[in-house]
């Protein structure tokens, strides 16, 4: 490649070292199992070749070190088999930590953070200028082509002023439309888009939106194979609090009318729920507290999380 050298985002072993009979027998068994690994992926690689995959980004995995690289590693391998994967990501805890640095006290109504301008300030400068920046970086690093983007860019996001009852969330923004050109441009040239949960308004004003409302409506206008949301949680529990694997739409209704689902699983699956309505073939919450959850989840039997699929399955 002109002399210039690609950083491998996986080991590569030499195959100069000498081994005995018996220990050459068990490192070949090793790579046998690696191989049987390899293989129960093809049926997946070959049924979401050329599909686009949305991920949100966030939560443990956006901070510990070893699920930054595996997460980059993830998105790398998708892109290389012939996925088309797209990543939307938060940064609540890092622009608390920028606003405390300020002496700027945090306010939050039913979770959502109230963004008066000064606060939108450090959002924009934490989510476009540093988490994004961040992510691209890394994802390069390991041999990608990834491009950071926010709602901004090329018309991506318009939003609305979120209304609250009785609360002014300041600039806390909804999705009102997607313009999903720019991603599709990037995708075609083979590269990452990698965006940030900012819109602008048709005031010209820019609005601070919750990562999993933008993830699931990029998702929808892309008309996406999937979207998979990372959580810091098993996935979607019942009432004995074990995982349930998979779920239908009704069922996860079900769930959250009887208030088995609490907390923030409730808008996590209200958003999977918009987004399986407006086209998107399955959604998915994962633990991406686990070591390449995202590989796990797409590419093999057992998965990592909660699938929520259409009632028709």
């Amino acid at each position: 490649m002109n002399g210039v050298r690609v950083p491998c985002p996986f080991k590569v072993f030499s195959r100069s070292r000498v081994m005995d009979t018996a220990e050459g027998s068990y490192v070949m068994q090793r790579y046998i199992q690696k191989v049987e690994t390899l293989l129960e992926s093809l049926p997946y690689i070959r049924q979401f070749y050329g599909k686009t995959i949305v991920i949100k980004y966030g939560g443990h995995a956006m901070i510990e070190e070893n699920l930054k690289q595996s997460f980059a590693k993830d998105i790398i391998l998708m892109k290389y088999v012939g996925l088309n994967p797209v990543v939307v990501h938060g940064g609540g805890p890092q622009i608390g930590e920028l606003l405390k640095k300020l002496g700027k006290e945090s306010r939050f109504v039913k979770g959502i953070r109230v963004t008066d301008s000064e606060t939108m300030d450090v959002v924009e400068m934490v989510l476009v200028g540093k988490v994004n920046k961040e992510i691209v970086g890394l994802i390069n690093h390991y041999g990608g082509k990834a491009v950071g983007l926010s709602g901004k860019d090329g018309g991506l996001i318009k939003a609305k002023k979120l209304r609250a009852k009785g609360a002014d969330m300041g600039m806390v923004g909804d999705v009102k439309t997607v313009n999903p050109k720019v991603i599709e441009t990037l995708d075609r040239d083979k590269f990452i888009p990698v965006i940030a949960p900012v819109g602008v308004g048709d005031d010209g004003k820019t609005y601070n939106i919750n990562a999993d409302t933008v993830a699931g409506r990029i998702a929808a206008s892309l008309k996406a194979e999937k979207l998979i949301l990372l959580t810091d949680v098993q996935g979607v529990l019942n009432k004995d609090k074990k995982l349930i694997s998979a779920l239908s739409v009704a069922e996860a209704k079900k769930l959250i009318k009887n208030e088995t689902a609490t907390g923030g699983m409730i808008p996590k699956l209200e958003c999977c729920l918009d987004a399986l309505k407006g086209g998107v073939s399955k959604a998915h919450i994962i633990d991406g507290r686990v070591e390449h959850a995202v590989l796990l989840e797409v590419f093999t039997d057992a998965g990592v999380g909660t699938e929520i699929y259409k009632s028709s399955r």
